[in-house]
This record gives C-alpha cells, structure tokens and sequence, in this order.
C-alpha cells in the first residue's frame, strides 16, 4: 500500500521526487526565459556607447558603467516644465485612473452578476461586442465628445475614459457570476444588509484575485500612457510622454534612452510583483463550498 508523502506535517500530492525535481526544472527554465527581455533591458542600459551597437547584440556587459543614467538625469533637469511635474502628472492620472476603474467596474459587474433587471443580458451583449473596436476607431468620437464636455486639455480626458473600459468590465463580471456564491448574498440580504454593504463587505472580498488583476491592467496601461490628442500643455504632459522627447535626439542619446526604458519598467513590475503575491494566496484561500 502507498504511503503518503508529507512536507511540513501537511500531506501533498503522492508525486515521485523525479517528477517534483523535473517540474521544478521546468519551471525554472521557463522563468528564466520569460525573464530574458528585462535582463536585456537592463544590460543595454549598462552599456557604453559603444557596446550598445555592437552585433549581433550581447546579453552581457563588458564594461558596466551607469554614465546613461547620469546623463538621463542631466538631460531631465535641462527641461523647461519641472520633472517632478510630469511624475506628478504620471502618478495622479495612474492612481485616479486605476481606483475609478476599479470602482465602477466591480459596481456595474455586481449588478449585472447579481442583480436581476429587464435588459442586463443586452447590456452585456453590447459591452461584450465594444471589446471589438479598437481605440484608434473611436478617437474621432471620443475627441468629439470630450470637446463638447470641455475637458480637451485636462486631467479628466485621460481619467475619466479610464473608468469606463470594457475589458475591466467583463473581466469582474465574469469573475463574480462564478466565484461568488447566490446563497451566501441571500444569506446576507436576510440579516438586514444592505446591497452596498453586501457589495462591499461580501462580494468584493470573494473576487480579490479578479481586482487585483484589474489593477494591474488598468494601471500599467496609464503608466505606460505617451502623448495623448487631449493634452496640450505641457504642464499636464506624462512622464512617458517627457522621457521620449528627452531621447529622441539621436544616436548620441541611446544611452539615455536605454536607461529610461528601465525606469518606465521598474514601477509596473514593481506593482505586478506586490499584486502577484496576493493573488496567489488569495486563489488558494478563497475557495468555499456551498
């Protein structure tokens, strides 16, 4: 009769230490591939002149120096609108964005999830087919729109069109329609809760890996936001917008801008790294049975 195996008094999976070794070595090799672009990134921003055109392109530095990120900060601190601006501006737009986006996507998916009123198949339909429409095919409309509303050359043309994506929409409806249980919501109801509280308190909780990929989505997406039609001053420009300008000088600038391609990276990496970890955890712990 086979013994179970155990690790750490629990008892896991009646595997062969072969198979634990080879899937370990899979996956580390499959790390490691998926992690060649960055360690490309952030060599080419190691590089001297000279080794940053050389080929066929390395994957090593043969002599690291940080003079790019130097030189970065220089060309950065000759620019006539304060630098720190447009990292507000970055960072404003980003964090505004992601949490009204956060907000009414999980509130409209609620509703349509959970909530039984005539049309809400229809809605969904049409939110559903929106996913096909690029936004290049909808910029006319939209510039017409945000001209109307006079927001053309404010923070609200890039905030509020954020809040409203189809994608964030149907990925929490999606997500709450199987991971969130009819009985549990009723249950809740009947002890006097109201719908926001059992929204809040109840549903959102259940569907913390959904929100917390949104997060990442929406706010990737906003950082990584260049030169936008609504914007024209230069006040209320991005980070990404500032840095291009900056490096498009030429050769005598790629050093910069390989430097700056790793400062663009660092933040959304960082917050997918945080984001990661808790998804994880919250899809092994947030299973419930009826």
């Amino acid at each position: 009769m086979a013994r179970l195996r155990t690790r750490k008094h629990k008892v896991v999976l009646n595997r062969s230490v072969g198979g634990d070794i080879g899937i370990n070595v899979l996956l580390i090799l499959l790390g490691a591939f998926m992690f060649l672009p960055m360690l490309y990134v952030i060599m080419q921003s190691l590089k001297p002149l000279d080794e940053l055109w050389m080929f066929p392109p390395r994957f090593y530095v043969m002599s690291p120096t940080l003079k790019n990120f130097t030189d970065l900060f220089k060309l950065m601190s000759t620019s006539w609108v304060p630098f720190s601006r447009y990292i507000f501006n970055t960072v404003f737009i980003s964090v505004a964005g992601t949490a009204g986006n956060l907000l009414f996507s999980s509130l409209a998916a609620y509703a349509l999830a959970k909530i039984k009123f005539p049309g809400r198949r229809w809605i969904f339909e049409v939110i559903v087919l929106s996913l096909m429409f690029n936004s290049t095919v909808t910029s006319i409309a939209n510039y017409l729109t945000m001209s109307t509303l006079h927001w053309v050359d404010t923070y609200l043309a890039l905030i509020v069109p954020a809040w409203c994506t189809s994608l964030g929409l149907y990925l929490m409806k999606q997500f709450m329609e199987s991971s969130v249980s009819d009985a549990v919501l009723e249950s809740a109801r009947l002890d006097g809760a109201s719908e926001f509280y059992t929204f809040l308190k109840i549903a959102m909780p259940m569907v913390k890996p959904a929100w917390l990929t949104l997060i990442i989505y929406s706010f990737q997406g906003l950082w990584n936001s260049g030169n936008s039609i609504y914007i024209y001053s230069e006040q209320l420009k991005t980070f990404n917008y500032a840095i291009n300008q900056i490096v498009a000088g030429g050769i005598a600038r790629a050093g910069a801008a390989a430097a700056s391609q790793v400062i663009m990276m660092a933040v959304p990496i960082a917050v997918f790294v945080i984001s990661q970890s808790n998804i994880i955890e919250t899809m092994g712990s947030s299973g419930m049975k009826d």
